[in-house]
């Protein structure tokens, strides 16, 4: 199993900047695909970037060029840098990982409690 917990969300003016960690049990963290995803109050739960196993990273269209997924291996923690908030931003965080790759179909089967933002108008 994988343990997760993630951290560094908190209330922010709208334009600022949040950066959220997630810091991850056990020895074989390089060979996990490790993600973001979000939830806003009566939304799904949605993609948000992901950081392949290969080293590819994706990211969703509404977060491109504000938002930056980034890992430490030596730490066992992926970082999620997000800059230019938008009130829209406003969800809880959930950090992720898999043995996968990411595809289109991506789910992965470990989850962090999840850490929330909020972004102010």
């Amino acid at each position: 199993q994988v343990e997760l917990v993630e951290s560094g969300g908190g209330l922010v003016q709208a334009g600022g900047s949040l950066r959220l960690s997630c810091t991850a049990s056990g020895r074989a963290f390089s060979t996990y695909t490790m993600g973001w995803f979000r939830q806003a109050p009566g939304k799904e739960r949605e993609f948000v970037a992901v950081f392949n196993w290969s080293g590819l990273t994706y990211y969703a269209d509404s977060v491109k060029g504000r938002f930056t997924i980034s890992r430490d291996n030596a730490k066992n923690t992926v970082y999620l840098q997000m800059n230019s908030l938008k009130p829209e931003d406003t969800a809880v965080y959930f950090c992720a990982a898999d043995r996968r790759s990411y595809t289109s179909s991506w789910y992965p089967n470990y989850w962090g409690q999840g850490t929330q933002v909020t972004v102010s108008s």
